[in-house]
């Protein structure tokens, strides 16, 4: 009686001790989700913002970007 109640017991602890990782577990993929949730708002904000520029292709990029996008043909 007593080993079966040990065994109860321990399969018990076991599966506590597996609800509280589970239970980590879920908490940390909830907080990526918010951070990517975060991230892609951003992006999309971006994406919006660059698409109301008036569609001027250069619109928001630096000196550098641009020279690098309008390479002469022998490039």
């Amino acid at each position: 009686m007593d080993d079966r109640l040990n065994a109860i017991e321990t399969a018990l602890a076991h599966q506590d001790q597996q609800i509280t990782e589970l239970t980590d577990v879920i908490n940390r993929q909830w907080q990526e989700i918010e951070s990517l949730k975060k991230l892609l708002s951003r992006a999309e904000a971006k994406i919006s913002s660059l698409a109301s520029d008036g569609g001027d292709p250069h619109a928001g990029l630096s000196t550098t970007e641009i020279a690098a996008m309008e390479k002469p043909p022998h490039y």
